[in-house]
């Protein structure tokens, strides 16, 4: 059995990939490295995270500032409270910058919703591994899951009140930052139970039967780590779920076999 590699191992291969200022893609930096996509996903959660820790991100554009201040004032107040003008001085830039690159609040918000929800980074875990079996797609979906909501749970719970209480920017800007991510995972879903690798169900179901779990523990996590010592690496706590998932998922003619009796 090769043995297995280190994350300094797979963040040193990202390194010698991203050289000269390139922005590999998840399989160049799994080539480099000898190792499958979705071990990449299960130590790092999604490409950025990787790239970031090999030092290969670029610096934040006007762009990013502006999405961080946005982030910050919208996490305060919410989406209703929040002034161009304001979000404009908090990022450093003028007005005219501002509308340029979000010509209204349903765009910020559409953008905010794809840079720092889970969903791109889910998209990116299924543009990867397309064709990939249940047993390494969806482990990979449930870590870049997880990884991209670490220590944003009180921006998941922002993002639901902005769904269920705000207005037309919100709404439209939701339905923007949803296009990619959410309709990419169910449609893998779908296949596949096509195909008869997962149980038949509907698939939007399935996802929340995996996604429920993980967005509870980071709801919770600190809370379990101060009142009974809950100290289970997030790593771990995925790993358990998405194997749990996956048994849970098992084509009803695998459950029968298992529990025939010899």
């Amino acid at each position: 059995m090769p043995r297995e590699s280190s994350r300094e191992e797979l963040v040193a291969a990202a390194r010698r990939v991203c050289a000269g200022g390139k922005q590999p893609t998840m399989q160049d930096i799994a080539a480099s490295a000898g190792v499958a996509v979705r071990t990449l996903y299960r130590f790092f959660g999604s490409r950025s995270a990787l790239l970031s820790e090999a030092g290969c991100r670029p610096a934040p554009d006007t762009r990013d500032q502006i999405l961080e201040s946005a982030l910050e004032i919208v996490g305060r107040g919410g989406l209703a409270a929040l002034s161009m003008d304001e979000l404009a001085a908090a990022a450093g830039v003028s007005r005219a910058t501002l509308y340029r690159l979000f010509p209204g609040k349903s765009a910020l918000f559409g953008a905010l919703i794809r840079t720092y929800s889970p969903w791109a980074a889910v998209a990116d875990v299924v543009d990867a591994m397309p064709d990939g079996p249940p047993q390494e797609v969806m482990p990979a979906v449930a870590m870049a899951m997880a990884k991209a909501m670490q220590g944003r749970a009180w921006l998941l719970l922002r993002l639901l009140s902005e769904l269920l209480h705000g207005g037309p920017d919100t709404v439209e800007g939701v339905q923007q930052g949803l296009a990619r991510g959410l309709p990419d995972v169910v449609r893998y879903l779908s296949g596949q139970m096509s195909a008869g690798r997962l149980r038949s169900m509907d698939p939007l179901v399935a996802l929340q039967l995996l996604a429920g779990p993980i967005v509870a523990d980071q709801l919770t996590r600190p809370l379990a780590e101060s009142l009974i010592g809950f100290a289970m690496p997030l790593n771990d706590f995925v790993d358990q779920v998405g194997g749990a998932w996956l048994r849970a998922m098992a084509p009803e003619d695998e459950v029968e076999d298992d529990v025939r009796p010899v």
